[in-house]
C-alpha cells in the first residue's frame, strides 16, 4: 500500500475527448513520494469509463462513480476517497506540468496554515484557431487564465483566489468547514460558480491562509464552443447568479442586494459604451452589465421565496 503524501483528484463529466491528456499528466508526475489519482465520473454518459479502464492497470490510479450531478458534489466524493491530507484538483480538460504535485506538496509542507494553493494556469486554444480580438484579459479568465506574477503570493482578497482547475486544499481545513457548498460550483449545464471564492474567504475568517504558487503550473484546453459570444454571456449569467447565492449562504441576502445589483448593472453599460471603440473592453463590460441581469433575476426570486429577505 502507497504511503500517500498527496491525492490528485480529477471530477469529470463527458469530457472523454481531454480525459485521458489529464490522467496521463498525472500519473507521470516527477514525484518521489506517496500519491494517487482519483478520478470521479460525475454521471457520464459518454466514453469516460473506456479512458479510465485502459489506465487502471497503474496502482496509483482508482475510479469512483458518483451518479449525483455537481461539481462540488464529486468533489466531496473525491476528499472521501482520497486517502491523504493534501489534496489536488485538475480540471478533466486541463494537463498538469510535470512537478505540480511537488511544487503544491512542498507550500503545505513550509506552512501549516496554508488552507487552499493554486498555480499559474495558461490556455491552450484548439489548432489553428487564436483568441479572438473581443477577448479581453478579464474576458480569459473565464477561460480559466490566471497569472498574478512569477513570485509567490499569499491571497487576502478573494477574488483573486485560485482557479478551480488548478486548485489544492488542505483536508483538515475541508473537514472544518462540511466540505464544498453543493449549492455553487457547476451542476450540468448550469455554469455556477463562486464556490472557490467562498472558500477563500472562510479560510482567511478562520485563520487560514491561501497562496498563489506560481511554479505549481497547469495548460488548460479551451473548448471552440467557449469562443462564442454566445458562451461569456451565458456564462456572464450564471456569475451573476453564483454571487447572489453565495452572499445568501454567507447571510447577506435582501433588499439591498437590487440596490447594489443595479447600480453595477448601470455602471457596466456605461463603461461599455465608454470602450465603444474598444471591442475586447467594450464586449467586457457588457458581459458585467448581462451578468448583473441573472445576479437581480436570482435576488428578486429569493426575495418572492422569502417576501422579508434576509437582514
Amino acid at each position: 500500500m502507497l504511503d500517500l503524501q498527496i491525492s490528485a483528484i480529477i471530477c469529470t463529466h463527458n469530457r472523454d475527448f481531454y480525459l485521458g491528456a489529464a490522467i496521463d499528466s498525472l500519473l507521470g508526475q516527477d514525484f518521489p513520494l506517496g500519491f494517487e489519482v482519483v478520478v470521479v465520473d460525475n454521471g457520464s454518459r459518454d466514453g469516460t469509463r473506456q479512458v479510465v479502464e485502459e489506465r487502471l492497470g497503474n496502482p496509483r490510479l482508482k475510479y469512483v462513480e458518483e451518479p449525483n450531478i455537481g461539481l462540488s458534489i464529486a468533489r466531496n466524493t473525491g476528499a472521501r476517497v482520497a486517502g491523504s491530507e493534501i489534496l489536488a484538483y485538475l480540471d478533466d480538460d486541463a494537463v498538469a506540468s510535470p512537478r505540480w504535485l511537488q511544487v503544491l506538496y512542498s507550500a503545505y509542507q513550509h506552512n501549516q496554515k496554508l488552507a487552499i494553493a493554486g498555480g499559474k494556469v495558461n490556455l491552450l486554444f484548439p489548432p489553428g484557431i487564436e483568441a479572438p480580438r473581443w477577448l479581453s484579459p478579464g474576458l480569459a479568465a473565464n477561460l480559466g487564465a490566471y497569472d498574478l506574477g512569477e513570485n509567490l503570493v499569499y491571497i487576502d482578497n478573494p477574488g483573486l483566489t485560485p482557479r478551480g482547475l488548478n486548485y489544492s486544499i488542505r483536508r483538515s481545513f475541508l473537514e472544518q468547514i462540511g466540505g464544498f457548498d453543493p449549492h455553487l460550483g457547476r451542476i450540468g449545464q448550469k455554469l455556477l460558480s463562486n464556490e472557490e471564492l467562498q472558500m477563500t474567504e472562510l479560510a482567511l475568517k478562520q485563520g487560514w491562509q491561501v497562496a498563489y504558487v506560481p511554479d505549481a503550473l497547469v495548460s488548460h484546453n479551451v473548448a471552440p464552443e467557449r469562443l462564442q459570444r454566445s458562451w461569456f454571456l451565458n456564462r456572464g449569467w450564471w456569475q451573476g447568479i453564483s454571487e447572489c447565492y453565495r452572499e445568501q449562504l454567507m447571510g447577506k441576502a435582501g433588499f439591498a442586494q437590487i440596490q447594489g445589483g443595479s447600480e453595477r448593472f448601470v455602471r457596466g453599460l456605461y463603461k461599455s459604451l465608454q470602450h465603444f471603440s474598444d471591442p475586447a473592453e467594450r464586449f467586457d463590460k457588457f458581459v458585467y452589465a448581462y451578468g448583473q441581469i441573472g445576479y437581480l433575476n436570482a435576488v428578486i426570486q429569493g426575495l418572492i421565496s422569502t417576501p422579508m429577505g434576509k437582514k
